[in-house]
């Protein structure tokens, strides 16, 4: 669907006794709303199938070496495509194993680190796709949690390589959660709980009907074009908090920046599980929550501007939010009026925000705040 669509109607008053109307053509211009712009949005960065079911079949392929190479062990999937987010272009996946206990003994915190446990998930990985993957490398030694897999062969045109990381874990003493591998730490071993994190998101999936994975797709566009502030764990870990119900996606944006500015603002997210550590940042935690913050005042514009019926604001005010998934407007003459009214008149609602006449807003990477 174009951002924009115009009909045709013919209006007219006679000029004069016996002369009959001239025709004039006035184009009406349709403007799109939120909720069609962040449809329309959300679908150019979803997943294809075919990228999908290539991705999901690599990974069926990786999850029969590993449980050959550890009898008796189960395998478990995570990730973008285990949580059903995943953006095109597609470019890696994720599986982990995990040993029976009669086969973890020897390994944990105090015990054997995981190395030998790669190894072997790496030589037999080798012996089953080698012949089908030509150019297939395995990658274990500084390799911090998992062995990373690259298959030299993309699922998504154009992509240089398609990757897998594949973890081999071991059940935690206590029944909850798992012991998964930390090279870079003296007890080479870390708790987590990577199983109950896919079964939360399906299940906030479900409850929302698909709203959950559709808003965290465009959560993690958001993130990828201002600065990469968090991780896409992190943007869902809060997004289980606090999106729980059906909503439009504007409305889902909203709820999950107001929340998450608050709650970065508070400390670390911590572990949705209840098992791991809080889940770090990428930058200082003062930046993050202005990003977050910035990002509520622009969704919250866009919602009132649409709101009063000014619908190439709104998109405006999206654009500033998703300037790769929502296009920046051609302003009319009467939108520019209205821009240079808000800029005279300092209104609340648009300074500080960057949306006044004549200003270049950069449409790649962000870094609000700095």
């Amino acid at each position: 669907m174009s951002a924009e669509s115009s009909s045709t109607s013919r209006t007219g008053g006679w000029p004069g006794p016996g002369h009959p109307p001239a025709a004039k053509e006035v184009t009406m211009v349709h403007k799109q709303s939120l909720a069609q712009l962040l449809d329309e949005g959300r679908r150019k960065i979803q997943v294809t199938d075919e990228e999908l079911t290539e991705a999901k079949r690599r990974r069926t392929l990786l999850a029969a070496s590993v449980r050959r190479a550890f009898p008796g062990s189960t395998t478990y999937f995570n990730g973008s495509v285990a949580h059903g987010d995943a953006n095109t272009p597609l470019t890696d996946v994720d599986l982990g194993t995990v040993l029976t206990k009669k086969d973890a003994e020897p390994y944990g915190p105090g015990k054997k680190s995981a190395l030998t446990l790669m190894e072997i998930a790496r030589d037999a990985i080798h012996e089953d796709l080698d012949d089908e993957f030509p150019k297939l490398t395995i990658e274990v030694e500084g390799r911090r949690r998992a062995v990373l897999v690259r298959f030299g062969d993309p699922v998504t045109p154009g992509q240089a390589d398609f990757t897998a990381d594949v973890m081999t874990a071991i059940p935690h003493p206590s029944g909850r959660g798992l012991y998964i591998p930390n090279t870079k730490i003296a007890t080479q071993w870390d708790r987590a709980d990577p199983i109950t994190h896919t079964r939360m998101v399906l299940q906030a999936i479900e409850e929302t009907k698909v709203v959950f994975a559709r808003t965290v797709r465009l959560l993690k566009h958001w993130n990828g074009t201002h600065s990469k502030p968090m991780c896409s764990w992190n943007i869902k870990a809060l997004s289980l908090n606090c999106l729980d119900e059906p909503m439009p996606l504007i409305n889902a944006l909203r709820v999950f920046f107001t929340y998450a500015a608050d709650e970065i603002g508070k400390g670390p997210t911590p572990d949705p599980a209840g098992v791991a550590g809080p889940i770090p940042l990428n930058m200082p935690r003062p930046e993050v929550h202005n990003r977050l913050r910035t990002a509520r005042k622009y969704i919250d514009l866009a919602i009132e501007h649409e709101k009063n019926g000014r619908p190439g604001l709104a998109q405006h005010a999206l654009h500033q939010v998703l300037p790769e998934l929502v296009a920046k407007p051609d302003a009319t003459e009467e939108e520019a009026d209205r821009l240079g009214q808000a800029a005279r008149a300092g209104a609340p609602a648009t300074s500080g925000l960057g949306l006044v006449t004549g200003v270049v807003t950069p449409t790649r990477t962000r870094a609000w705040g700095e």
